[in-house]
Formats: C-alpha cells, structure tokens, sequence
C-alpha cells in the first residue's frame, strides 16, 4: 500500500472534512467556529509541508555540535548517517511537493525555503571553523583532552579543552558526512542565477568542487544518460570506480569549456576571468585555515572531509541515473531518471530525488517538483546508498530494474545499445515478480514515452 501525502491533502482537510455550515444547517456561531477552525488546520498544514524541509539544517547544525563539544559526541554525525538509514527504511511511502491551493498557487513559501538555504552558507563556514579549532586544540595539547570548558549535563554532556586523536577522527569523520550533505543546497542554488549562483559557488567551494556549478548545468543537464555526460554511471560501473571519473570528468568540462570561451574572447587561459580557476582560488581559505590549524595532520583532515563530502555529492549522481541510456542527441525524457519520492528522502534531501520533473524543469523551485511517473529504485536514497556501498549486493539489486527499464522504457536504439552492455557486464536476465517496474508496460505513467 502507497500513503501519499500531498500539500493539497493537508489543506483540503481544513476546508472540506468538517463541511459547509450553510449545507449542515449550521447557525451563525457555528459557522464562525468552523470557519476558525478550518483557518487553524490550513495554517497548521501550510507550515508543517514548509518546515518538514529543515530537517537536514537541524541535523547539520546538531552534527556540528558535536564536533564543537567534543569527546565522544565528535561522533554524533556518524551515529546520525546510521540513524538516517534506520529512518529512511521505516518511511518508505511516498509523498509529494508542498502543492497548490484552489487558485493553483504554490502552497511553498519561496522567501522562508531561499533565506534557509542561503543561510547554510554560513553554517558551513562556521562548521568548518568549529573542526578547525578542535584540530587546533588536538595539536596544542598534543591530543589530551585538557581542561573542561562547561558541563552540560554534569558527568555526562562535558565540553573539553582539547580532543583525543580517536574522537578527532570521529570529528574529522562527522565533518565530512554532513558537510557532504549540505551540498544538496549547492546543488539547488546552480540552477539560479545572480546571487544564489554565487551562493552556491561558495558552498561548492568549501568542498573544493566549484566546478560543479558550471559543470552541471550546461553538461549534465544537457547530455544526461549519454557517453559525454561523466556524472551519468554506466551499467558495471561501481560506485567507488564512479567517484574520480565523474568529479574529474566535470572538472575537465569546465576546464575545456573555459579554455573554448576565453580563447574566443581572446583572453590568456591563465586569467581572473577563468571561471575554472577561479572556482579552485575559492577553496583556498578553508586549505590555509587547515594547514595553519594543524599543519599536514591538518592537510590530512581536510583531504578525508572534502574525499567523504565529495564521495556523497557523486554518489547521488551516481543513484540517480545508474545504467540508464540514452543515444546521443535525442531528446531527454523522464524515463532517463530513477526518481525517489520516499517520505525522509524527500524532506531530508530537499526534493533531490524527483529528478525526472527536475531533470524537465531545472530552474523549477524544489518545493514545486511533483512526481511524473517514472521509473523509481524503490528505496530512499539512504538505504540505496548503503546497498551501492557493497557492489556485488547493488549488480544483483539494479539489474533486475534495469531488465525492466529496457524492457518497458527503452527505445529500440536504446534497448539494442543495452543489450550489448548487459552482456558485457554480466547484466543479462530478466525482471522479477514484485518489481517496483513489473506494471511499467501496462500503466500510462504520463511519460513522454517513445514508445508512444
């Protein structure tokens, strides 16, 4: 059974469940007490579908709490990627954007949802400052844990002076987790233009991939699920062997096309204009704070937060399209997305996963993406990433799906390149009974499909 819950349904259960005093007979007092009452519930609903999206802020913020205290809650955002996979599994049922109301307005609240995500730029600035000072500590005090600063819980929740060198790890390790995470946010602020690109550059900056920003939306958006896109994973492909081939390959697309544009320009590569240098110079504040904090231990701790924050930003990338197809200059449809709709995954990750109406709409706000219909992993994105982390487990769990998806959504230019790398790979089967794709042939999903 699927539970879908929508903007429109929560605002609907104000303004219709409890009726229309004229049809009830309702008198004067009680039409105003209902009409009160609706008012409350609308209003209550409005705020719960805007707010469900600070999730990942909140837990952002207490990861870096940890860090900031130190001691054994250094480890506090590792226990919450653990804690995130247990939830993720527990909320499987879809649900929907924030919706629309009668007038066919967004019941999103664009101001509070830009303001949140321009405010994480500071928060990762901040976090960064709050590991660098413990790596500070670590190395002053040469990893004793030094004085207590303050008890928050006397002999339980205790602030020290300094950091042992397993907790710095356990720091090191939290940083880089939530980090990662937070470039969700980054993500969102590339399809903008002005300052939220800006913004977004910053972030992006702060985990050494500014590329990304350029990358992504004049490469992946354009050649999605084609041999020149390096964020799209090809069937065998594993996730760690995906890593440096998609950062590096987005790299080398803005590198080139600087070297294109600046060379029209008539300007020298090595320039300010060069936008693909310039990304690079922005991440050189957070390596000075780090070397003069903690020197090469230092070096080694940024080198592990940008790695694992990195290693997030492309396994998303990686989740997202994983062994889809599609042949070069033909146009891109919502069968060439997994989408995930799953309820944690939807409010923790921002809407991330409903990348077949981001993937049509790019510059459409995240609270606005709606589902289409198409092909979906059938897991949260915390627990596909789990299982992508063991590659033998994710052949067998994918490649059933991807018999599916060639059966019921390829072209026939699609499903002969398919068949071709199946075999090469090992892919060759069938689908199974109970696959989230079983009804895919016989179900109108709304696709813009080929086969139509």
């Amino acid at each position: 059974m699927t539970v879908t819950l929508t903007g429109t349904n929560i605002y609907s259960l104000g303004k219709y469940s409890l009726g229309n005093s004229a049809d009830n007979g309702m008198m004067p007092k009680d039409a105003e007490k209902t009409n009160s009452i609706n008012l409350e519930v609308k209003m209550i609903g409005n705020i719960l579908l805007n707010v469900r999206y600070l999730l990942a802020p909140i837990l952002i913020i207490v990861a870096g709490a940890g860090v900031l205290l130190g001691g054994i809650m250094a480890w506090l955002g590792v226990v919450l990627l653990f804690v995130g996979l247990l939830v993720d599994i527990a909320t499987k049922f879809e649900t929907t954007g924030v919706g629309y109301d009668e007038n066919g307005e967004t019941l999103g609240w664009p101001t509070f949802q830009n303001l949140t995500m321009y405010f994480m730029l500071p928060v990762f600035v901040l976090f960064q400052l709050v590991m660098a000072w413990r790596l500070y500590t670590f190395m002053a005090l040469g990893g004793a844990e030094g004085a207590v600063i303050m008890e928050l819980i006397p002999g339980i929740l205790v602030m020290h002076e300094g950091i042992t060198g397993i907790n710095l790890i356990g720091a090191t390790l939290s940083s880089g987790i939530f980090i990662g995470i937070g470039i969700i946010y980054g993500h969102e602020l590339s399809h903008t233009k002005g300052f939220g690109f800006v913004i977004s550059r910053l972030m992006m900056a702060l985990s050494g991939s500014a590329h990304f920003c350029y990358a992504h939306v004049y490469n992946h958006h354009l050649e999605l699920a084609s041999e020149d896109d390096p964020a799209t994973a090809p069937r065998g492909r594993t996730i760690y062997g995906h890593y440096p081939l998609s950062y590096l390959g987005q790299s080398k697309f803005l590198y080139n096309m600087e070297k294109e544009r600046l060379s029209r320009m008539g300007v020298p590569f090595i320039s300010w204009q060069n936008r693909w240098i310039r990304g690079y110079l922005m991440a050189v504040p957070t390596v000075a704070l780090f070397f003069m904090a903690g020197g090469w231990i230092g070096m080694a701790c940024l080198a592990t937060i940008w790695g694992i924050s990195n290693f997030e930003l492309e396994a998303l990338n990686y989740l997202e399209h994983y062994g889809l197809i599609r042949v070069k200059d033909q146009p891109i449809d919502y069968r060439h997305n997994w989408d995930n709709s799953t309820c944690f995954t939807a409010w923790f990750f921002i809407e991330i996963g409903r990348q077949a109406d981001h993937h049509d709409r790019g510059e459409t706000h995240f609270w606005e993406l709606e589902n289409v219909g198409c092909p979906n992993t059938g897991w949260g994105y915390f627990v596909v990433f789990f299982i992508a982390l063991v590659p033998p487990i994710w052949h067998w769990y994918m490649r059933k799906r991807l018999a599916a998806w060639d059966e019921h959504f390829a072209t026939d230019e699609e499903r002969a390149i398919a068949a071709r790398l199946n075999k090469e790979v090992g892919y060759e089967g069938t689908p199974f009974a109970g696959d989230v794709l079983q009804d895919a042939g016989n179900v109108d999903l709304g696709l813009r499909s080929a086969k139509k």
